[in-house]
């Protein structure tokens, strides 16, 4: 028996994973546990619940393998510094005494967070550690994972060690480099760059200016590609530095940058307006048009029938959504942990499959519906429900979907906890915050007075898989979240409507309105009844209820939290924000039933939003 490790630290969606003979037991982001969004720390409590998911102790371990290599990035920073004295020398100060101190020895950090973990382990008694480059753990968690036995592979992120972008060949247990852009020539940056000048913050924001753009024009398309980046057919591309100052400064973007679109970046405390919408909609046309032009390249070299994504630009579900559409490959597969957290994951199936020469790939989807963190028992929950004081009912179980489906049809909002808890940045039906689709008033009001965020924020359908062509346009439909479809026009319906500010006037609005965005398009789950028979059954129930096979499906979570983990922070968010109804488990929490005190203490430890 074979276990590996993998983990991924120190910059941002730090996260363990854990393989039995190459297959996935565990994965999950440590963010979960600290309740600290997007922790960088090391992962002490997701590595503590993978062992305890695999059943053994640190030392049972082959290797632990980290998802990058320091001192191919420590080299990045210096040549970068060098290459722009004096002007980066401020960064230089700022960057250097965090590596001469911790990141340069990071096997002796490693080594010591991992010996904290087991009082009583000798040095000598630790696992092997081993490190992958950046890149190769994103290509790894995309390509091993899928279910395919041949496939172009490509990586868009960032920066790793220098790779930005990547292109690989996936072929049996073989995974092969081909080509390579290199740092600070960036398409993740590039829209990082527009998600700091539009007033949000890098590296949480921009699935925010993904959803700001269908309000605005496209306008700045030309002079993007005029000035920024220089984009040739194959889909590599250099960006015009002069305009950016992430190399070595601060802020993401230069005085060049801002004379260029007509001001200082957008106050992050204020509402986007008209210019933001169109810078919105142009970089993410850009981005679109670059990652189908690379995508074409890797058909061309490869011969691939089908498409692996990874990296953070593979959470850009329109884009993907717009390749799929493209019909450059018979197929795509996404890693639904496509950020660094999968990174985890990625270096230690790229180590498994290098180290173990006769092992074979699987062909099937070996995600488990990305369902791959920590579960909590019944008597876990009674515990919960008795610390917060909160009655609790337990019907019988089709009874208990009776009710959901009840009360999602008289227009209640409802938390849903069951089972493992999701790996990667989606609620999949598992730790998730549901609606009803078709009503029109509830997009606006579970932003504003449940998810505490912005108004423009669309909520995603979860679908019957087998109901998917009926509504949505494009297929087979993503499990994961993962590409956005068009609503069928046939589904679109007319209104008088006087509605202004985000919310476009349209005279046409969709029959499941509060999961179509203002450009008729929705990020769709599909849910089969065999990854995730569990809301499957729910929604079939609301089905049945209503003739309406999809309901909303949002992260549990308020704004500046990462999703709910346990039984503790399902409760404590149902009390702070205004659901209607909690589901966790067999136990169903009514809002009417809890206690005022309770309300003041959960809102009280509500952690601080970003």
């Amino acid at each position: 028996m074979s276990l590996i490790l993998g983990i991924s630290a120190y910059y941002h969606d730090s996260a363990a994973a854990i393989l039995k003979d190459g297959h996935i037991l565990a994965a999950v982001q440590e963010e979960r546990f600290t309740r600290k969004k997007h922790d960088p720390g090391f992962p002490a409590n997701a590595v503590q619940y993978c062992l305890s998911q695999a059943g053994c102790c640190l030392e049972d371990i082959e290797a632990v393998v980290f998802y990058d290599k320091p001192l191919l990035k420590f080299e990045r920073l210096l040549e970068t510094f060098l290459a722009t004295a004096p002007r980066g020398f401020g960064g230089f100060l700022r960057a250097m005494p965090v590596w001469l101190k911790e990141k340069l020895y990071l096997k002796q950090l490693l080594r010591k967070e991992l010996l904290a973990l087991s009082p009583g382990l000798h040095k000598s008694q630790l696992p092997e550690l081993r490190f992958t480059e950046h890149h190769q753990s994103h290509a790894a968690s995309a390509y091993y994972p899928s279910p395919f036995d041949h496939a172009a592979v490509v990586c868009l992120d960032g920066v790793g060690e220098w790779a930005t972008s990547s292109l690989w060949e996936g072929k049996g247990k073989r995974l092969k480099a081909l080509a390579e852009i290199h740092f600070p020539h960036s398409l993740g940056l590039l829209y990082s760059a527009f998600t700091y000048y539009c007033g949000f913050k890098v590296n949480s924001g921009e699935y925010k200016l993904m959803g700001l753009a269908p309000y605005g024009n496209a306008v700045y398309v030309d002079k993007i590609y005029q000035h920024l980046i220089d984009v040739k057919e194959d889909g590599s591309f250099a960006l015009d530095m002069r305009y950016f100052d992430y190399e070595t400064g601060t802020v993401m973007t230069s005085r060049a940058f801002h004379a260029l679109f007509g001001g200082e970046p957008w106050p992050q405390d204020k509402s986007p307006d008209q210019r933001c919408m169109d810078l919105a909609a142009s970089v993410q046309q850009v981005t679109e048009e670059v990652v189908e032009k690379i995508a074409k390249h890797a058909r061309q070299i490869t011969g691939a029938p089908a498409l692996c994504l990874a990296g953070g630009v593979a959470l850009n579900c329109v884009a993907n959504g717009k390749l799929r559409a493209a019909g450059i490959f018979d197929d795509i597969w996404i890693q639904p942990a496509a950020g660094d957290a999968g990174g985890a994951l990625g270096a230690a199936l790229a180590s498994w499959y290098l180290e173990n020469g006769s092992a074979a790939k699987p062909e099937l989807d070996q995600m488990s519906g990305a369902m791959l963190g920590p579960e909590y028992s019944q008597h876990d929950i009674e515990a919960a429900i008795k610390r917060w004081s909160v009655v609790a009912q337990q019907p019988e179980r089709n009874a208990l979907y009776h009710i959901v489906s009840q009360a999602l049809s008289q227009g209640l909002v409802v938390g849903w906890f069951q089972g493992r808890a999701e790996y990667g940045p989606r609620a999949l039906g598992n730790r998730s915050i549901l609606g009803d689709p078709r009503n029109p008033t509830l997009q606006r009001m579970m932003n504003l007075k449940i998810k505490q965020r912005e108004s423009f924020r669309p909520f995603a359908p979860a679908v019957l898989s087998e109901h998917f062509s009926a509504y949505f346009d494009g297929g087979p439909g993503n499990p994961y979240m993962l590409e956005v479809n068009a609503v069928k026009p046939e589904l679109l319906i007319t209104v008088s409507d006087n509605v202004s500010g985000l919310e476009k006037v349209n005279s046409i609005r969709s029959c499941i309105p509060a999961v179509t965005h203002v450009d008729y398009t929705a990020r769709v789950q599909c849910v089969d009844s065999a990854i995730h028979p569990e809301f499957h059954a729910l929604i079939t129930a609301f089905y049945e209820q209503t003739g309406m096979p999809m309901v909303i499906n949002t992260s549990f979570n308020v704004r500046g939290e990462p999703p709910v983990c346990s039984p503790d922070d399902a409760i404590r968010c149902f009390l702070a924000t205004e659901m209607d109804m909690l589901v966790i488990g067999p136990y169903v929490i009514n809002r009417e039933e809890v206690r005022g005190d309770m309300v003041e203490k959960a809102k009280q430890t509500t952690f601080e939003k970003d």
